[in-house]
Parts: C-alpha cells; sequence; structure tokens
C-alpha cells in the first residue's frame, strides 16, 4: 500500500459519514459504528418526530445499519479521537487539498475551468471533455508564466519609481521657479511702490510750491490793497473833516483838495485769479490698472433721445432713427435733453469704460452714470440729489463742470477720451483722461441708491460725436 491510498484510508477512518468531516468526539454505537456525537444526537432528534412503526423507547436506528441501538449505550471512542486528530495534521489531508465533493486528493489541473480537481471529477461529465494535466505539470507551467509576470511587474516598477523620480525633479523645479517668479513679482512691485511713492512725493511738492507761489503773490497784492485801503481812508477822513468846515473855510483851500483827489493815483495789482490748479494728479500705470475691470458699454437705443443718432460701426446701420410723422415715442426715452442711457445696469462689483469724443465748435457733453429711475422727460440739474453722477464740458469752455457750486476742473485741452471708473460697493465714481492717465474728477458716498446705468449726453446738433464702444453718437442738426 502506497502513502497516497495509505492516506485516503486514514482520511475514511477519521471521517464523520454525516457531516463528512473529522471526527469531533466520536461516540459509538452496540452495533460498533462511529458518529461525532453532535452528529447522531442531530439525526435521532429528527427520527422522533418521524411518523412510522413503533419504536422502542429510548432506542434509535443506526445511520449507517439501521440497525436500534440504545441512545443512553453511546460510548467514548478515545482511539479515533487520536486518528482524527492525526488525519487533521496530516499534511496530505489538509481540507484544502481534498475535493469538497469526493473528499480525494487533488491530483489534477482543468486547463479550461482553471480550477485543480480530483481523479473522480476527471470522469465526471462536467470535465470529461476538458483539457486536463497532472498538478505538478500545471504548478510548472504556470510557475514560468508567474516568473515572466513578475518579470515584467519589477520592470513596470523600475519604471514608475523613475518616473516617480524624475516627476519629483520636475515638481522641485517647477517649485524652484514659482518662487522665483514670486520673489521677482514683489521685487518689481515694490520697484513700483517705490517709484509712485516717490512720484507722490514728488507732486505734492509740485503743488506745495503752487500753493506757496500762488499764496505769496496774493499776499503781496493783498499788501498793496491794505496800502490804498489805509490811503483812501486818510483821504475820506480829511474830506469829510472839510466837508464840516465853514463855508468861507472850507472854500479857501478847495482848490487844493481838488488838486490832490485829481492827481491821486489809485494802484489795483494785476493778480490773475486761480480759477484751477495747475498741477495735476496722475498715478503712473493707473489707467492700465483700470481696464482690468473694462466692460462692453453699449448705449441702448430705445432710451435715445429722438434725434439722437447711434450709428453701429460693426453692424454698418443706424440703431435710432429719427422718428418720422405722429408715431408713439417709447415710454424710456430721454425727451427733455439729447441723452442715452447703457444696455446694462450695474448694481455690484467694479466696472470700467471708455468713452471718445470727437469735437466741434461749441461743444457741450456730460457724462457717467444715472440711477436707472431719473426723469426723462423734465429738464432738471444733473446732479446726485436727482440721481447723476457725470462730468460736463461747458460749452465753449476749457473745463468741465461738477455740480453747481463746485469749483471747475480746468483743462488744458478737453481730452479725446474720458475713462469712467464704477465701484459700487465702495460708493465712488471716477473720472480719468485716458490721454494722459490724469484724475479728473471723484463722487464718493456711504452707497448707492439702487441699479446705476452708464449715461451719455451731447448739446446742440453740429457739436461733435461721442464714441462707446462700436457706436457712435452725435444729434442730428
Amino acid at each position: 500500500m502506497d502513502a497516497v491510498e495509505l492516506a485516503r484510508r486514514l482520511q475514511e477512518e477519521a471521517t464523520c459519514s454525516i457531516c463528512l468531516d473529522f471526527f469531533t468526539d466520536p461516540v459509538m454505537t452496540t452495533c460498533g459504528h462511529n458518529f461525532c456525537r453532535a452528529c447522531i444526537q442531530m439525526s435521532w432528534e429528527k427520527a422522533k418526530g418521524k411518523k412510522g412503526k413503533k419504536k422502542q423507547k429510548g432506542s434509535f436506528p443506526c445511520p449507517e445499519c439501521r440497525e436500534m441501538s440504545p441512545q443512553r449505550n453511546l460510548r467514548p471512542n478515545r482511539l479515533l479521537i487520536k486518528v482524527a486528530e492525526m488525519a487533521r495534521q496530516h499534511p496530505g489531508l489538509q481540507k484544502r487539498d481534498l475535493c469538497r465533493v469526493h473528499q480525494e486528493p487533488l491530483k489534477l489541473f482543468c486547463q479550461d475551468d482553471q480550477t485543480p480537481i480530483c481523479v473522480v471529477c476527471r470522469e465526471a461529465q462536467e470535465h470529461r471533455l476538458h483539457e486536463v494535466l497532472p498538478v505538478d505539470e500545471a504548478a510548472r507551467k504556470y510557475k514560468l508564466k508567474l516568473e515572466e509576470d513578475i518579470g515584467f511587474l519589477r520592470e513596470e516598477m523600475i519604471k514608475t519609481e523613475d518616473l516617480q523620480v524624475k516627476e519629483e525633479q520636475t515638481l522641485n523645479e517647477w517649485q524652484d521657479r514659482v518662487k522665483e517668479r514670486r520673489e521677482r513679482i514683489l521685487e518689481e512691485f515694490q520697484k513700483v511702490v517705490l517709484f509712485l511713492v516717490e512720484e507722490e512725493r514728488r507732486l505734492l511738492q509740485v503743488l506745495k510750491k503752487e500753493e506757496e507761489e500762488m499764496a505769496v503773490r496774493l499776499q503781496d497784492s493783498r499788501a498793496i490793497l491794505d496800502q490804498q485801503s489805509r490811503s483812501l481812508d486818510l483821504l475820506l477822513l480829511q474830506l469829510e473833516e472839510k466837508s464840516q468846515q465853514e463855508p468861507l473855510q472850507m472854500l479857501q483851500d478847495v482848490k487844493d483838495t481838488l488838486i490832490r483827489k485829481d492827481s491821486l493815483s489809485l494802484q489795483y495789482p494785476e493778480v490773475a485769479l486761480p480759477t484751477g490748479l495747475r498741477t495735476v494728479c496722475k498715478v503712473p500705470g493707473q489707467i492700465e490698472v483700470l481696464k482690468s475691470f473694462q466692460e462692453d458699454v453699449m448705449p441702448d437705443p430705445s432710451s435715445a433721445y429722438p434725434y439722437l443718432l447711434l450709428y453701429e460701426s460693426r453692424q454698418r446701420r443706424y440703431l435710432s432713427p429719427p422718428p418720422e410723422g405722429s408715431a408713439p415715442l417709447n415710454k424710456d426715452r430721454f425727451l427733455a435733453y439729447p441723452c442715452a442711457v447703457g444696455q446694462k445696469s450695474f448694481s455690484s462689483g467694479r466696472h470700467y469704460w471708455e468713452v471718445g469724443m470727437n469735437l466741434t465748435g461749441d461743444a457741450l457733453w456730460a457724462l457717467g452714470v444715472c440711477r436707472d429711475n431719473v426723469s426723462r422727460k423734465d429738464r432738471v440739474p444733473k446732479s446726485p440729489e436727482n440721481g447723476f453722477w457725470v462730468v460736463q464740458l461747458s460749452k465753449g469752455k476749457k473745463h468741465l463742470s461738477l455740480l453747481p457750486d463746485s469749483m471747475p476742473v480746468t483743462l488744458t485741452e478737453p481730452p479725446s477720451h474720458v475713462g469712467v471708473f464704477l465701484d459700487f460697493q465702495a460708493g465712488e465714481v471716477s473720472f480719468y483722461s485716458v490721454n494722459d492717465g490724469s484724475h479728473l474728477h471723484s463722487y464718493s458716498q456711504t452707497s448707492f441708491p439702487g441699479p446705476l446705468l452708464p449715461f451719455f449726453c451731447l448739446g446742440v446738433p453740429k457739436s461733435g460725436q461721442m464714441v462707446i464702444s462700436t457706436v457712435t453718437m452725435w444729434v442730428k442738426g
């Protein structure tokens, strides 16, 4: 008997016929058959509920031979306990090495199902037509494949590690570049800050010098006028005293008095009163910064004054031709002034747009922002109280008028392009000359009462044109 057969016999002797597993607490019946104690008790419990011929009290049939065996005669089989323990520890009888169906050693390998089988499974219908190899031969075959896969995976691991090293190097290089760029940005902006500080100091010094020069001129003028005022007061006092004298006494030296009056020379200093400052606020690069908030503002044709022409250069057509006959006018049109508003309103954020002016003759225009509910049919002053935050060029004058009682901004030349910057949250509207980047004026308040619209207004016919984005606007003459 070979070792395999011996192991198989040992397995049979150590296996319970009820649970088909190695014995656990084996007991022997009076007929000599062995079972697990729990298995035979369970078998007898089931037999109690079955109907049939009368059984002896306390006796039950043996599951192997059906001979009646008293339950109280079950005896522990200590020898079988040792045999079952030996079977459990035998390397050739491990549970994983036995067929679960036939309890036979797994000696074959089914190529089709890729699973180990026993010799009984080989003859079964399920595997009869399959390609089958001995376990050792199949193991050698698959071991070669596994070694190839292991080699391939090791190569891939090496490639992956190399890529990880390269990625780490790339990341470090990229971080170094970012660090260098960050330092460069900080350095460049620090230069700009220093330059702006110096420019601020220079402009303040120029403004201070202008203030001092004008103050000296005004003080000199005031001193001359004070001296002249004292002289006039003295002469007036003398004349008042002379007028109080007796008639004969007054007439005796009236000739000298009249001569002194005629020969009196009054000197009025020729000092040009300041109408505006020569020094302008101009921050280098500010227009470029504002352009990062630039909007494509377009005038709304439905809001335009009836005889305000709007020509769209891209579409090559008039957007708002003048009305003909008695056609009804849109209720949103401006009727009091040649004005229009933008198509888009703003109720948050920061926005910037530019307006070009091609002016002729005595130009008159206004631009800025207005509330969306301003009066469009009545003539009202364009002031914040009426919902307008605008600057305007007075007719025939080279300065911008602001509020009715405020000092106008004097300009050397009217700007050909005006930039409008709206900071809704901050409650500010600022105006800039795009030509030289100078600041013209700012309105500042706590908050704006509702949405705002870009506002555009031209004066009389032949006063010029206003260009908003791709739309040219002028008044029909």
